[in-house]
């Protein structure tokens, strides 16, 4: 049996922000990694700090444009035949998640976490003594169609973006993305007050650095479930081994769900998988991240190279990858003149998304020692350094409202019934 103060099951950046923080704060950490063969969504992103996303997708006006925004009709929204049973009772949860007094409730708890998500990274930054790690450019959405152009730019105008400032995207920064692309381009808008990270993987990377370097421990390894144990749970290795930890942190992702089922817990979590294609970014300019909204294809530069990232895939986790994914990318970056230089990287990973779109971050009620943060949806990396900061002080004791996140948001009857008060 191994033993810690604290164990954080997940490796990827929110686990691993999450336990960076609490090892600064004075804890003995262990940081269960499951290193799987493909690269966690917070390796593949697009690397957008998106404070601007205040609007939950679980809303009347998302649910409404789905039908459009389908793959088989040229879109970047597919849910995998194949995986039915799983997708099928998770939109139902979506739908009931979809009103418009849910989707306030949800903006108004997405903008608290989001106004110090850039803020929280700074810090982040500033201690791994890489201020060059956030790189604050704001971004830019393009269109290449009038009836977009003037859809678009409405939709955003309405939009709460929270923290972040919009603006018409100027003649000379127009031409300065058009000479990139071969279509012509109708208009666009820049968002200020957002950022990119100049490397997600790097990113990560650093973070783990900085958690071993400062004493913490990392346990490659698969958690299979969570045992009773007490008033408090352990953590069950693929192996039988058990970790016997002060307390638990589940932040693993897709995989947390599987694991709060097996204490009980209703964690509806899904695989919501995205792809992306990366080369050498050639003759691209050194733009912040472009957003071409009619072919939903963002465009990032790391580097040298060149990142195009794309689609909402829903399927079960561990599903292959479908080929058609990269496929439809390659078609946009010919159709709009993009060549990536040398060895073109493919990737696929799955975002964990919770029915509201919103994360679970808590203290469970069904074990005196469990506390969980997962569900972050695209916001993985935005919200990463701010959940870490949350967390730890959630684990310390002191005060943080959580309630808009709390996981028995998804229970009903019996299963709210706690350890505690049986």
């Amino acid at each position: 049996m191994k033993a810690a103060g604290t164990a954080v099951i997940g490796g990827g950046i929110v686990g691993t922000a999450c336990a960076l923080a609490l090892r600064r704060a004075g804890e003995d950490v262990l940081l269960i990694d499951p290193r799987r063969d493909s690269p966690p969504a917070s390796f593949g992103n697009a690397g957008h700090i998106a404070v601007e996303q205040v609007e939950p997708l679980a809303s009347p006006t998302a649910l409404a444009s789905a039908p459009r925004r389908l793959f088989g009709l040229g879109g970047a929204l597919d849910f995998r035949l194949a995986d039915v049973g799983t997708w099928a009772p998770w939109v139902a949860r979506y739908v009931a998640a979809s009103t418009a007094e849910r989707a306030g409730r949800g903006r108004a708890a997405l903008g608290g976490l989001l106004a110090d998500a850039l803020p929280a990274w700074r810090r982040l930054a500033a201690s791994l003594g890489r201020p060059d790690l956030v790189i604050e450019q704001g971004h830019l959405v393009v269109w290449e169609t009038s009836d977009a152009a003037r859809k678009g730019l409405a939709a955003w105008r309405e939009a709460d973006i929270g923290t972040a400032s919009l603006s018409t995207l100027d003649d000379a920064g127009l031409r300065r993305v058009a000479r990139q692309v071969k279509p012509p381009l109708v208009g666009g808008v820049r968002f200020d007050g957002t950022a990119q990270v100049s490397d997600p993987g790097g990113a990560l990377r650093l973070l783990g650095e900085a958690f071993e370097a400062e004493g913490g421990r990392r346990l490659v390894a698969s958690v299979a479930r969570l045992a009773p144990a007490g008033r408090g749970v352990q953590a069950v290795l693929d192996s039988g081994e058990r970790v016997a930890a002060g307390r638990i942190l589940v932040a693993g992702g897709v995989g947390s769900g599987p694991l709060m089922r097996s204490l009980g817990h209703v964690a509806p979590v899904i695989a919501e998988r995205g792809y992306h294609l990366e080369g050498g970014a050639g003759g691209w300019a050194d733009l912040p991240p472009v957003v071409f909204e009619d072919r939903s294809l963002i465009l990032t530069r790391f580097g040298d190279r060149l990142r195009a990232a794309s689609f909402v895939e829903f399927c079960r986790d561990g599903a292959p990858p479908d080929p058609a994914k990269w496929a439809r990318l390659h078609h946009h970056l010919a159709a709009l003149g993009i060549s990536l230089q040398g060895e073109v990287r493919q990737w696929s990973g799955a975002r964990p998304t919770l029915p509201d779109y919103l994360p679970a971050i808590g203290a469970s009620r069904r074990a005196d020692n469990l506390y969980y943060a997962f569900g972050h949806q695209h916001l993985g990396l935005t919200l990463a350094a701010t959940t870490g900061e949350i967390t730890a002080r959630l684990m310390a004791g002191k005060p943080v409202d959580l309630a808009p996140f709390d996981l028995d948001r998804f229970a009903s009857g019996r299963d709210k019934t706690t350890r505690k008060d049986t």
